[in-house]
Order: structure tokens, then C-alpha cells, then sequence
């Protein structure tokens, strides 16, 4: 068996997230219904680095699968993009070590979130930003930003449903830059809970919009309770930027 490495992107506002549901479309139930044809009908699961739930979209997700055919990359991408929807495109494929796996060896993640902060709602904008058309002081969210940077507990900023015990994780990099009616939001770090990244951006605008002071990230991440953190930012705006290996 070969096993594949390849590099995704997908525009999420069509799918009920990545992984497989039953009666849902997915990226990969179309990813894996692909993989079959090409198969001739075996089925062939893949890996991801992660989930990205409904609505959520990604630049850089990796993938990994195990198959019998030895094809060069370019066939591959060839075959997988001619057969996959528009919304997903297969970036780069190439040849794996056999034990590499897409998330468990990756060493960190980088997500983008974008506002949009124009008045009025653009409609050819709206799967692809959160709308925000109220006044930010993004310096003060930028300050706020710097009691998130390094090694935490996470408790506080992620979902309440999520499975996963161990909630310490480090973010290496925040930045938030305006770009004309659009602000934009780059988390880097060694890994994300469920929900982090847009709790995140949720309490850093209830920051900017003067309802919490800077200095509340430090009593948040304390507290280790989500009641304690801003609301979940909507879907649409989040991005799977890029995976680190």
C-alpha cells in the first residue's frame, strides 16, 4: 500500500462540515465517494488534521489515504480534481511515509478569521465573512490579544461539548490587521480546540466594542469555564488556513 499526502482547500458554506453524517454533505463522504470510483467501488478512508464544522472553510487542510496504485502526483490530482465538486480542490498530492499521519503529526495550525465591517451587508460576502458593521478599537484587542499568547489552559475558550481533556495549548502568533472594510484575524499555534479560534474572536470583539476591558483575558483564561469567555463568532468567517509538520 502507498500512502498519500495531499493538500485541500473547500469553500465550507455548501457542507455540514468535514467529517462523514449520515443524510449530510460532507467533504469527506464527496472526498471518499471520489477515492471509490477511482477504487472501482473499494472504499478508501481518509484522514484529516482536523474537522471544520458546518459552514467553515479551509485553505490548507491535509489529508492523508493508503492505496494499491502507485500514480505519480500529477495523475492524481489530475483524477481527484476532475471528479470532485467545485467547492473542493485537491491542491497538492505527494507520497508519504507509511506512518506519517495527517493529525497526529502535525506540529501546529494556522486559522484566519474575516470581518466584514462595512454599514451595510454585501449578500457575496456573506459565506465568506461576519458581518460586523459596529465600531472597533482594534488596538485595544490587540492588547488584549498578548494575554492569550504562550501556554494555557484553554478551558475558557473552547465548547462546553468538546471531548477532549486535556485543554492546554500554546498560540505562538495573533495578529489583526484592517484591510479597507475587511479586518483580518491570524491565530498560529501548536493546536486548537473545538470552537477556540471563534470564541476567540468573540471575546476579542466584545473587547473592541468596549464591553470588556484588555486586562478580562487574564480572569477568563483563570476562571477555566466557558460562561466566562464571549460569544462564539459565526462559522462563515473562519478559515483552515495552513497545517505545520
Amino acid at each position: 500500500m502507498n500512502r498519500y499526502k495531499c493538500i485541500i482547500s473547500y469553500d465550507g458554506s455548501g457542507f455540514s462540515g468535514y467529517q462523514v453524517q449520515p443524510n449530510k454533505r460532507t467533504v469527506q463522504s464527496q472526498i471518499e465517494a471520489v477515492l471509490a470510483k477511482i477504487h472501482k467501488g473499494s472504499h478508501v478512508k481518509i484522514a484529516a488534521s482536523g474537522r471544520t464544522d458546518a459552514g467553515v472553510h479551509a485553505k490548507g487542510q491535509v489529508i492523508h489515504f493508503d492505496s494499491p496504485l502507485a500514480l505519480p502526483k500529477e495523475k492524481w490530482e489530475l483524477a481527484l480534481n476532475s471528479m470532485l465538486p467545485e467547492d473542493i480542490s485537491v491542491r497538492s498530492v505527494e507520497e508519504a511515509d507509511p506512518a506519517f499521519h495527517a493529525r497526529f503529526d502535525a506540529s501546529g495550525k494556522e486559522y484566519r478569521y474575516f470581518l466584514y465591517q462595512a454599514p451595510k451587508r454585501d449578500p457575496f460576502q456573506r459565506n465568506y465573512a461576519f458581518h460586523y458593521p459596529y465600531p472597533l478599537n482594534l488596538e485595544t484587542m490587540r492588547v488584549a490579544s498578548t494575554y492569550l499568547l504562550g501556554t494555557h489552559d484553554f478551558s475558557s475558550f473552547c465548547s462546553a461539548r468538546t471531548e477532549v481533556e486535556d485543554k492546554i495549548r500554546t498560540i505562538e502568533t495573533i495578529e489583526i490587521l484592517q484591510e479597507d472594510e475587511r479586518v483580518r484575524f491570524r491565530f498560529v499555534g501548536n493546536g486548537f480546540l473545538y470552537n477556540m479560534v471563534r470564541i476567540l474572536v468573540g471575546t476579542l470583539l466584545e473587547v473592541g466594542s468596549g464591553k470588556r476591558r484588555p486586562e478580562e483575558i487574564v480572569e477568563i483564561l483563570e476562571k477555566r469555564d466557558r460562561r466566562y469567555a464571549g460569544k462564539t463568532a459565526p462559522g462563515q468567517g473562519l478559515y483552515l488556513w495552513k497545517v505545520y509538520y
